[in-house]
């Protein structure tokens, strides 16, 4: 993810989760330890498209606008770093996954929630490099459908626990071409919107 998505995903997470919808560019640049410069860059889009208003103190104005641009923006296929065809259910895949694993899609959907939106087959999961070697060796390369799909996880993705956030897991979603991922969002949407 690039450095304007993190401070969008701590937006919005900050925003969903704790009701906070004032920030300040400069608590933003302090805890990523980005420039502010990076920061005042990351928020002209969704000032752009009035998501947030305000410069140095700025708030939060459109959760769900901010989260469709994110969604827009997003390129999901770019933090793919290993996928592969096992011949195990989606239950065995995240039963055995090593400790650490970020699970995210449909699976951080059903951990959080605890229910399915619909039937899948497919498991998203988020690893550093570390955890990489882990999953491979848990997991060997196998040509065919590919049911396993683990993306690199940024450096502050583990502080939001064993799932991604619901923010990240709506833009991820969106973003995720099988049938049943309208299903998970529609549920989701129902969730944290509404």
């Amino acid at each position: 993810m690039t450095k304007k998505e993190v401070i969008w995903r701590e937006i919005l997470f900050q925003a969903m989760e704790n009701k906070k919808i004032e920030f300040t560019q400069k608590e933003l640049a302090q805890k990523y330890s980005f420039s502010l410069s990076t920061v005042f860059n990351a928020l002209r889009v969704p000032r752009g498209a009035n998501a947030l208003e305000g410069k140095r103190g700025f708030r939060i104005r459109d959760i769900e606008k901010l989260l469709n641009l994110w969604a827009t923006f997003r390129n999901f296929k770019k933090d793919i770093v290993y996928q592969t065809n096992t011949q195990k259910s989606v239950r065995e895949i995240e039963g055995e996954v090593p400790p650490g694993i970020i699970f995210g899609a449909y699976s951080a959907f059903l951990k959080k929630y605890k229910i399915a939106a619909a039937d899948y087959d497919k498991v998203y999961l988020y690893s550093n490099k570390t955890q990489l070697g882990e999953i491979k060796a848990r997991f060997p390369f196998k040509k065919g459908y590919a049911n396993l799909i683990v993306l690199r996880a940024d450096s502050w993705l583990d502080a939001f626990g064993k799932t991604t956030p619901d923010c990240q897991t709506f833009v991820d979603l969106w973003n995720l071409p099988e049938w049943y991922a309208k299903d998970f969002l529609n549920a989701l949407k129902d969730k944290i919107l509404r």
